[in-house]
C-alpha cells in the first residue's frame, strides 16, 4: 500500500517544521502530566496559574499562524485579524454563561446577571441555541468565517489590495468594537462576558480542567500547523505565493485571483476564531477590548519578529513576544509599549526575516566555524612534474 499525496506532504515536513511539532507535542504532554502527578513542593511541579498562561500563549500562536498564512504566503496584510479571534471567543463565552444557570449573582435561571441588571425581560433570539456545546463550536467556526467570506467577497472582487486592504480591514474591527461596547448589544457592554463556571459539566477552576484545556490547545496548535503546511507545500500554496509575489501575472495565467484570496483569507478567519474559542475558557473573560486595531497590529508585530512566511516563526515570534509581555507588564509595565515599539523597529532593520531567519544565519555561520577545514587534494603526479623548474 503506497503513501497518498497527502500523507507524502505531511512526512515531507522540513527539519525546522520536525523540530517544532515536537516541542508542541512534548509540552502538550508534558505540562499537564507535571501539573497534576507530581506534588506542589516537587521541583518538577507545573503550577495551574503557569498551565493556563502557557495555554494562552498557544493560542495566540494558532492566531499568529492563522495571520502568517495569508500575510507571508499571499500578501494579504490584514490589521483586523483580532475580529475573528474575538468572534471566536465571544461565541465561546456565550456557552459558558448559558452554563452559570442560577449560580449568578441574581440566580436568574435564564438570564445572564448584566441582562437582569439592564432590565432585560426575555433571553435575545442570537442567545438561543448557546446553551448547546455543539452549536456553540459551530458558531465559533461560523460566524469569523461568514464575515470573512463578506468582507473577502466584496474586497477581493473589488479588487482592493496594499495598504487599502489593511485599512479597511482595521475600520471593520474598530466598527465591530464600537457596536460591542453598547451595552443594548446583549453582549456585556464594557464588561463583557465573564464569570465563568463549567465546561461541558467540569469545573473551570479545577486543575484537571485547566490541564484538559491546555492540552486541547496544544493538539489544536499542531493541527493547524500542519493544515497551514499542506496548504502552502500544495499546488494551492504556489499558487498563493504567486499572487503575492505578481498578482496580475497570476490573473494574466488565467487564474480567478479573488477566488484563491478569499479561500485562505476564510480558512484563516476560521482558524483565528478557535484561537479565540480556546483562548475565553483560559483566562475567564471577553470583552470589546479584543476588537481593538492595536490588538491586530500587534499580532502582525509577532508575525514579522518571528519570521513571516515560516509558520512555525510566527508562532514562536507570538510566544516570545507574549512572554516579553507577561514579564514586562509586571515589573515596569509603563515601558512595554516602546519596548514592543523598538522590538519592530530593531527586527525590521536587523532581522528582515525574523528571529528564525536571523537564527538560521547564526547557526549556519557558528557550524561553518566548528566544521574542520577542508583539505585541498594532492596534485596528480603529472601535475607536480610540470611544477617543477
Amino acid at each position: 500500500m503506497t503513501a497518498g499525496p497527502f500523507t507524502t506532504r505531511l512526512m515531507q515536513l522540513d527539519r525546522p517544521s520536525r523540530i517544532f511539532l515536537g516541542i508542541v507535542l512534548a509540552a502538550t504532554i508534558l505540562v499537564p502530566l507535571l501539573n497534576l502527578l507530581t506534588p506542589p513542593d516537587s521541583f518538577f511541579h507545573v503550577p495551574t496559574y503557569v498551565v493556563s498562561l502557557l495555554g494562552k500563549y498557544l493560542s495566540f500562536a494558532i492566531l499568529a499562524l492563522s495571520v502568517d498564512l495569508i500575510w507571508g504566503f499571499c500578501g494579504i496584510l490584514s490589521l483586523g485579524h483580532g475580529a475573528f479571534f474575538a468572534l471566536g471567543g465571544y461565541a465561546m463565552g456565550m456557552y459558558l454563561m448559558r452554563q452559570i444557570g442560577d449560580r449568578g449573582m441574581y440566580a436568574n435561571p435564564e438570564l445572564p446577571d448584566f441582562m437582569v441588571f439592564l432590565n432585560w425581560q426575555e433571553l435575545p433570539w442570537y442567545w438561543q441555541g448557546f446553551d448547546s456545546f455543539p452549536f456553540a463550536m459551530l458558531m465559533v467556526i461560523l460566524a469569523p468565517g461568514i464575515l470573512a467570506f463578506v468582507f473577502g467577497w466584496f474586497a477581493f472582487r473589488s479588487r482592493v489590495t496594499g495598504v487599502y486592504l489593511s485599512i479597511i480591514s482595521q475600520a471593520m474591527t474598530f466598527a465591530l468594537l464600537l457596536a460591542f461596547f453598547r451595552n443594548d448589544m446583549g453582549f456585556g457592554g464594557n464588561n463583557g462576558l465573564t464569570d465563568f463556571k463549567d465546561i461541558l459539566g467540569f469545573n473551570l477552576q479545577a486543575d484537571g480542567t485547566r490541564a484538559a484545556l491546555f492540552a486541547a490547545t496544544g493538539i489544536a496548535l499542531i493541527l493547524a500547523f500542519l493544515l497551514c503546511r499542506l496548504i502552502v507545500t500544495s499546488k494551492l500554496g504556489r499558487v498563493l505565493v504567486g499572487i503575492r509575489d505578481a498578482e496580475s501575472r497570476v490573473r494574466f495565467l488565467g487564474y480567478r485571483v479573488e477566488h484563491y484570496k478569499l479561500f485562505v483569507f476564510v480558512v484563516s478567519a476560521v482558524m483565528a476564531g478557535i484561537a479565540g474559542a480556546l483562548y475565553v475558557p483560559q483566562v475567564g473573560i471577553i470583552n470589546p477590548s479584543e476588537f481593538s486595531p492595536a490588538n491586530s497590529i500587534e499580532i502582525v508585530i509577532w508575525v514579522a519578529l518571528g519570521g513571516r512566511g515560516t509558520l512555525y516563526g510566527a508562532a514562536l515570534g507570538a510566544v516570545l513576544v507574549n512572554f516579553g509581555k507577561t514579564f514586562l507588564t509586571g515589573a515596569i509595565p509603563e515601558l512595554w509599549l516602546f519596548a514592543l515599539g523598538a522590538l519592530f523597529v530593531l527586527t525590521t532593520l536587523f532581522l528582515p526575516k525574523g528571529v528564525v531567519g536571523g537564527l538560521g544565519k547564526g547557526g549556519a555561520a557558528i557550524l561553518s566555524r566548528l566544521r574542520p577545514p577542508v583539505k585541498e587534494p594532492d596534485p596528480p603526479p603529472a601535475a607536480r612534474l610540470e611544477g617543477q623548474p
